[in-house]
């Protein structure tokens, strides 16, 4: 029998476990995209305790608790750290097969020299060894990062913010990794909520200007753009249900924002013509300057309304959502492709019955910019599992060129997660070794190490222009 968790875990074969350990292993680490806070970097927090970085603000976890059958205020509610990460040590041992236990006992292993398994037996021992080792300056936030070879840190940021924490950490010659902002601008582009109005006044005033119209919109879009370029945004990130493909003309659009600004109810058409000419305009922008446009869609937002109303979004009670329409992704790329306005582009899907159709469509669109310039996005949220893994990437080789992929990233507001770097690049050597084994690739272990080498790190720096 295998041991649980050894230096070979999810290593199958002789091929994957050098593809690993003498090529993957040790490369540094870019997080492209992720939801930590800058400010903790800023600051170099240091966590009182385990629960506090562990399930601080973790929906993963709290969903897995709560199938546990534990009451809210033991999850997210009044309850002590200490009951919270019983509850949580009580749960953990029964979710065999989820992700979460194979990364909480990475995270303890490489982070805290635990070897042990962690059980409502082994909690208190585990308690008081991680919050022991978390007074240490090795485990600040900054701590972490450093002894997780973190290179590039990309955070979340609306436009309207004033990123005064990346001003913070730009200037502080003591911080060794690079954090830049990265642009999400769901807000504008989410014409359909009671906040939209407030949110164009917050985005004006961000700009410096009055926006009566969507000329103004763009402008002050623009002028942000201008800021977050300054500050080193790369990319871009858009979180949305379904990609809009709906082409309308200037005064359609027009009608629509005043509309939404006057406060009155949208149609579902009315809706997708002004994200689809949003998306549009900013596609142009990115590239324009060379940004990277990340599309997230396909999840099922906020399906409990009670505990939506109790608690707000991203408290894990979202779901995968239907299959996207091919035709209005397509559609999408052939428009910015027309006028030659097509920025490099990453594609992810929450329902992993689009990969096939992602890794067709990034086909047709592909061009000189930089080899995989439309990719097929890393298996992500409900897909990071070892299946959800294995089937992008088996997709992606199938339909389009794996040695252009540019790799992992965390999604997470965990400091503690860059163990999901580990855990890909794992899966990543397995399946390779596999077919190599399988005598359906050449035994080229210098050619396979550097295309390993390539997806953990290479790959994204070259993609991101980063320049590390």
């Amino acid at each position: 029998m295998k041991k649980f968790m050894d230096e070979d875990f999810m290593l199958p074969n002789e091929t994957a476990k050098t593809l690993y350990h003498k090529y993957a292993e040790n490369m540094p680490i870019i997080d492209y995209h992720c939801h930590i806070d800058p400010k903790e970097i800023a600051e170099n927090r240091k966590f009182d305790n385990i629960t506090q970085v562990w399930l601080g603000g973790d929906h993963y976890k709290w969903r897995m608790i709560r199938s546990n059958g534990v009451a809210e205020d033991s999850i997210t509610g009044s309850a002590g750290d200490r009951e919270k990460f019983q509850k949580f040590a009580e749960a953990l041992p029964k979710a065999i097969g989820n992700p979460m236990y194979h990364w909480t006992h990475l995270e303890l292993k490489r982070y805290f020299g635990y070897n042990g398994v962690l059980n409502a037996d082994t909690a208190e021992e585990v308690w008081n060894l991680c919050n022991a080792k978390l007074k240490t300056d090795a485990l600040s936030v900054r701590g972490i990062i450093e002894q997780s070879n973190v290179k590039l840190i990309c955070t979340t940021d609306d436009p309207a913010d004033s990123l005064e924490w990346h001003k913070k950490i730009k200037a502080d010659p003591s911080c060794k990794v690079r954090v830049v902002p990265a642009w999400r601008p769901d807000k504008i582009d989410n014409i359909d909520k009671p906040t939209f109005p407030k949110y164009v006044e917050t985005l004006g005033k961000a700009a410096g200007m009055k926006i009566k119209s969507m000329k103004d919109v763009y402008a002050a879009l623009s002028k942000r753009m201008d800021f977050f370029g300054e500050m080193g945004c790369k990319a871009s990130d858009h979180g949305i249900t379904c990609v809009p493909f709906r082409p309308a003309g200037d005064g359609e659009v027009e009608a629509v924002f005043e509309k939404a600004m006057a406060g009155k109810a949208l149609t579902a058409e009315e809706i997708e013509k002004y994200q689809y000419a949003m998306l549009l305009f900013l596609g142009k922008q990115y590239a324009k300057r060379g940004w990277v446009m990340q599309i997230h869609f396909g999840a099922l937002r906020d399906t409990n309304s009670v505990m939506f109303d109790r608690m707000g979004p991203d408290t894990g009670f979202d779901a995968l959502g239907a299959q996207n329409s091919a035709h209005k992704i397509a559609g999408l790329l052939d428009a910015l492709n027309r006028t030659h306005e097509l920025p490099k582009t990453v594609l992810y899907s929450l329902n992993p019955t689009d990969n096939e159709m992602i890794d067709s469509i990034i086909g047709c669109f592909q061009g000189t910019v930089v080899p995989g310039m439309i990719q097929h996005g890393a298996a992500w949220w409900f897909n990071d599992t070892k299946t959800g893994m294995i089937a992008q990437l088996t997709s992606l080789a199938n339909l389009s060129v794996l040695g252009n992929f540019i790799g992992m990233l965390t999604d997470s507001r965990s400091f503690l997660s860059y163990t999901r770097h580990e855990y890909f690049r794992r899966i990543l050597c397995g399946l390779i070794g596999t077919w190599v084994e399988n005598g359906e690739y050449p035994d080229d272990i210098e050619f396979l190490g550097k295309m390993v080498q390539d997806i953990s790190f290479n790959n994204a720096n070259r993609y991101f222009g980063f320049g590390l």
